[in-house]
């Protein structure tokens, strides 16, 4: 069997798994959102934050903790100095 006959058959089995990923995430909706409620539910009575994704700025490291200014800590015109804050939208409740 050739190197490429090897390469063919990975990238099969991967496109395989990915298109069965797609077709999982589709199947049930109904179980799903009955799942995220029951998460919902043990987050709100744990009192957990949401996950840390970015570990430089402490307003990109857990978004709901973020208060409005922190991005502007040095002045309003400051620019971004940290890759996050780019990468980022601005919390819901700022937008219009």
């Amino acid at each position: 069997m050739r190197k490429s006959d090897r390469l063919f058959l990975l990238y099969v089995l991967l496109s395989g798994l990915f298109l069965w990923s797609l077709l999982d995430s589709a199947r049930s909706p109904e179980d799903q959102i009955v799942r995220i409620e029951q998460t919902r539910q043990l987050v709100g009575e744990l009192g957990l934050t949401d996950p840390a994704l970015f570990t430089e700025a402490r307003y990109t490291r857990h978004l709901s903790q973020a208060d409005l200014h922190s991005a502007f800590q040095d002045h309003p015109m400051a620019l971004e100095h940290f890759p996050s804050g780019s990468l980022l939208l601005p919390p819901q409740r700022s937008l219009p």
